[in-house]
């Protein structure tokens, strides 16, 4: 029999989470104190977006679409645009010009949001305050949610994975005897809606677990056709809650990816993305490989130095990908007594096990056997390209098996070891050290090794001293060894997790970025575009090798970039461009067969006005000739030239040709007209004559969905505005409805009349959306 020990009371749920928020305060000082600012994608996708969500709002515009990348792009299908994101929704709405130290609070907010859902899931369980406070802050600041940090949308969308499954766990367990489970599935449909509003491979592995959660409570113990029958209710509350809130942005993400270049992602392309075995090593060994130290040059798969000792298969990501080291009291807990003595085992936890090792063998990818199963026979796995991502949901799931485990030693429940289990224990730990000294020693990085090496045995001999100590407190209460464990976690994450070049650098670093910023070049674009600003244009730039965080820059200067960074692109665009995910280094600034140099009827199109590149551009684009571009300053940053050529962003033509677009994509060319005055359209209008007239089109008003021109065309003709054409846009002449033709491959031109009229275009997503659906349907049936 289990012995009952004070530790096994309820704990008051405000001390485990006014514990809980001190440590996480600790652990995210140097952000909160705005000593380093989260990096990388923070920085160069996430916070872009922010700045244009929070400028929108404060402008009294609409944040559904941007002007300021890829010629025009639809904000309100993009899950990285934050829309959706209701925390960073409201301090958009709060601070009309967020800054560094804001976007990242918005971070640790999530973070304490999914630590808050362990501490009620233990404390529903009844489970040691002790082992509470370890899973929150090993959720919190460890594995993925640490070293991949700047990953904020992944990082999101797992945040509310723990409080969704504390209140399914609730439907579920009191469906059969209190009536009022529903609300509890209404609770779980809300907090699952915002995982799904994620929209990414986290999201859906998330869903996977909740799902298999769903179904672990049917097939578990007695009376289970009564358990389904009881669990129908609030499962029903959920689902529907849910698929009301993530329907209409589901159904954009979704028509947006099927009219974006994103393609098919095959198995080999996946495999790419594979979690390495060797990477396992991290959880006891922090930083084993050198990932976060800038004074040791990184030597796990797939650097230059695993690859020439070890075959790394190929491998495709960044070297923080595999950090997972989620704290020495979690790792100790779980390779000892939770296999050796087969605690992780036990009937409470057994779920989370069980689902732990599906995710690692998700994760490890092309290692095992078992992902290409999972590619084959799980709906939405070919839809993405790395398993490793699934170290998300691994490191959580483990964080509730190690907070369990510890629960368990505290409450002095956990059984004595056999001498077998005591010898496989001593073997464990063993073979662990000697494989680290074996990989260092073959990939010849024996002295970078030795420090990581030894300080992660130091952690696990402290972490084994603290259990038992925490253990000999428990008989007098649950508060001393939870403040004793809560501590020693924080300090070891604090010192093993804390900000490296990943996860944290200096905010100056980032200062172009800001809305308010002393940047030589950012100011030197800005004050020429003003300069250039004429009734019928509003000039592109484009900046090219510049920085990591640049390509989205515009989203923040209200500048419109013709590239950027993202993974999607709508598929015209890049097949016309051949733009890359972004334009960091100069050697991804590609041309195409429609767009061969910058010296083309297609840049012109764009208006590129000016362009800020990081190396002289004639080493961008070898065609140039003298002339071409003029170089207007070397700034610290950039060479910045201007484009004489460039067109402006509407245009009033009289005259048109037919052209087939796809060819023109395929094989490039452009037909021998001025585009000053000629259209290239798809289908000749009927009843409308070309004419040698002239006319003019001028900007009365250019917001992010609202576009007014006044037109003044003698004889008739096409108003072409040099934004990229999308479904979602609507239009009128003079308030009257009006047909948007797709222009010159790319564009929007519209039919006017002889006369002086007004054209308006706005951006409906949301009937557009319908009409698109409707329409593709339509198409399948036939």
């Amino acid at each position: 029999m289990l012995r009952h020990d004070p530790g096994d009371e309820r704990h008051p749920l405000i001390v485990a989470i006014g514990i809980f928020a001190l440590a996480l305060v600790a652990l995210a000082w140097p952000w909160l104190s705005g000593a380093v600012t989260i990096p990388w994608d923070a920085k160069s996708s996430f916070y872009p977006q922010l700045v244009f969500l929070a400028h929108s709002l404060a402008d009294g515009q609409s944040p559904f679409w941007t002007p300021n990348i890829y010629a025009g792009w639809p904000q309100i299908a993009d899950p990285q645009s934050l829309i959706f994101s209701p925390f960073h929704l409201f301090l958009a709405a709060l601070d009309p010009s967020p800054n560094f130290r804001g976007a990242d609070s918005v971070v640790f907010a999530l973070l304490f949001v999914g630590g808050l859902g362990i501490i009620l899931i233990f404390h529903e369980r009844k489970w040691h305050l002790a082992g509470a406070l370890v899973a929150a802050i090993a959720f919190a600041f460890g594995g993925s949610n640490a070293a991949r940090i700047q990953h904020i949308g992944q990082v999101e969308s797992l945040a509310f994975l723990p409080i969704t499954l504390w209140f399914l766990m609730r439907a579920l367990d009191r469906a059969s005897c209190d009536r009022s489970s529903w609300r509890d599935g209404v609770g779980a449909g809300v907090a699952g809606a915002m995982i799904v509003l994620g929209r990414d491979q986290v999201s859906l592995l998330a869903l996977y677990v909740l799902t298999g959660y769903v179904l672990w409570h049917w097939a578990s113990g007695p009376g289970r056709f009564a358990r389904v029958k009881a669990s129908i209710g609030p499962l029903a509350a959920c689902a529907a809650v849910g698929l009301l809130i993530v329907a209409l942005p589901v159904l954009l993400s979704a028509l947006l990816a099927a009219d974006s270049n994103r393609p098919d992602v095959g198995l080999e392309i996946a495999g790419r993305g594979s979690l390495h075995p060797a990477y396992l090593m991290t959880l006891l060994f922090a930083d084993l490989y050198g990932a976060a130290d800038p004074n040791v040059d990184f030597w796990g798969p797939p650097s230059f130095a695993w690859r020439g000792a070890l075959d790394d298969a190929g491998l495709y990501h960044a070297q923080n990908i595999g950090q997972l080291y989620f704290g020495a009291l979690a790792i100790v807990t779980l390779l000892s007594f939770g296999l050796s003595r087969g605690v992780a085992w036990s009937r409470e936890i057994r779920f989370f096990s069980v689902a732990a090792i599906l995710l690692l063998l998700y994760a490890l990818g092309w290692y095992t056997p078992a992902f290409r199963l999972m590619y084959e026979l799980l709906p939405g796995v070919p839809l993405f390209r790395r398993p490793a991502d699934a170290t998300f949901e691994l490191c959580a799931l483990l964080a509730i098996i190690a907070g369990y485990l510890v629960h368990r030693f505290v409450s002095g429940t956990v059984p004595p070891p056999r001498t077998w289990q005591r010898a496989l224990e001593i073997a464990f730990a063993t073979a662990l050290v000697a494989v680290a000294f074996g990989l260092a020693i073959k990939v010849g990085v024996l002295r970078d090794a030795i420090v990581p090496i030894v300080l992660g045995v130091a952690y696990a001999v402290v972490a084994v001293l603290a259990l038992y100590l925490a253990r000999r407190m428990a008989g007098h209460g649950a508060l001393a060894p939870a403040i004793l464990l809560a501590a020693f976690s924080t300090i070891d994450l604090r010192l093993n997790n804390g900000p490296n070049e990943s996860t944290g650098l200096p905010p100056a670093t980032y200062e172009a970025l800001l809305p308010e910023t002393k940047n030589e070049t950012v100011n030197l674009l800005k004050a020429r575009l003003a300069a250039s600003a004429t009734p019928d244009r509003r000039d592109r730039v484009e900046l090219i090798g510049v920085g990591y965080h640049w390509p989205n820059i515009g989203l923040i200067q209200d500048f419109d970039h013709l590239l950027g960074h993202n993974p999607l692109r709508l598929v015209d665009f890049a097949r016309a461009t051949d733009a890359a995910d972004t334009v960091a280094i100069a050697a991804q600034r590609q041309f195409s067969p429609l767009l061969p140099s910058y010296r083309s009827t297609l840049e012109n199109l764009f208006g590129v006005r000016f362009i800020a590149t990081g190396v002289p551009i004639e080493q961008i684009d070898r065609s140039l000739k003298p002339g071409d571009v003029t170089l207007i300053k070397r700034t610290a940053d950039a060479y910045v030239y201007e484009n004489p050529a460039a067109l402006p962003r509407v245009l009033l033509a009289t005259d048109w040709r037919k052209a087939n677009f796809d060819e023109m994509l395929r094989k490039g060319g452009w037909p021998d007209v001025d585009p000053r005055r000629t259209v290239l359209l798809e289908d000749l209008p009927a009843g409308m004559t070309p004419s040698q007239a002239g006319g003019t089109a001028r900007i009365v008003s250019y917001r992010n969905t609202a576009v007014a021109i006044e037109v003044e065309a003698p004889a008739g003709g096409f108003l072409v505005l040099n934004d990229v054409w999308h479904p979602w846009w609507r239009a009128s002449v003079d308030g009257a409805p009006a047909v948007i033709r797709k222009a010159n491959v790319l564009f929007r031109a519209v039919a006017v009349p002889p006369g002086k009229h007004v054209v308006r275009f706005w951006f409906a997503p949301f009937e557009g959306a319908l009409a698109e659906l409707k329409a593709k349907l339509s198409a399948a049936s036939r």
